[in-house]
């Protein structure tokens, strides 16, 4: 998932940036309500987490602000522990999910794969294609029950075109599912993703629909 950060505190915005990071997600972060807006502006995110207390104004007014724009990607709120009522009216604002600080890096990245579940009209948190299977918690794929070892890339790849099944997912969609905005994109990189992808996968797993983008078919060497 592409996920962007919204806290201020500097050490803890690096270290959710890296935590994240480690758990295969990309991450953009950013310390002000200003920078949120165009970060969220630019890209496509899978999730938000967005502190309450920002040094340009209230995530609850970034939050108000987005809902009533139709910006429906889902947020996570990070509050003081004891402010139940902050907690209370981002709920009612639109947040999809709330943590108190301090909080568990691991119980965070959960509660984000939980959000984007929800957000994909899902109840079950392994990825299923026939006989291929995605474990977005454990960075595990398996193909009729063998392990398939992949790259961290090769997973985001996967991932992106895992979560939105039968639809076409354009190449750029994928440069900004896999890459932060501080990283150089090659110009053929997503094809070269896609190519071991299938050199692992079987060959029909990611169908390329022509001048539009890529799409993981259910009926090919997967099924």
């Amino acid at each position: 998932m592409r996920i962007l950060v919204i806290e201020d505190d500097e050490i803890l915005r690096e270290g959710l940036t890296e935590g994240l990071a480690l758990e295969g997600h990309t991450v953009d972060a950013v310390a002000s309500c200003g920078d949120a807006r165009e970060a969220a502006a630019g890209f496509a995110h899978d999730a938000i987490v967005l502190d309450i207390g920002l040094p340009d104004g209230s995530g609850l007014d970034l939050l108000r602000e987005w809902r009533r724009a139709g910006h429906d990607t889902p947020v996570l709120l990070l509050t003081a522990r004891n402010m139940t009522e902050d907690r209370i009216q981002g709920l009612d604002l639109g947040a999809d999910d709330y943590m108190g600080k301090p909080f568990d890096l691991a119980e965070l990245a959960a509660r984000l794969r939980a959000m984007a579940r929800r957000g994909g009209g899902r109840a079950e948190a392994i990825l299923r294609f026939g006989k291929l299977e995605i474990d977005p918690a454990a960075r595990r794929t398996t193909l009729d029950a063998v392990p398939i070892n992949l790259s961290r890339r090769e997973f985001a790849v996967l991932e992106t075109l895992a979560r939105r099944p039968g639809q076409i997912v354009s190449r750029s969609r994928i440069e900004e599912a896999i890459y932060g905005w501080q990283e150089e994109v090659g110009s053929n990189a997503v094809e070269v993703h896609i190519h071991k992808l299938r050199g692992k996968l079987g060959a029909d797993t990611i169908e390329t629909v022509r001048g539009l983008g890529y799409r993981l078919r259910s009926d090919g060497s997967a099924s």
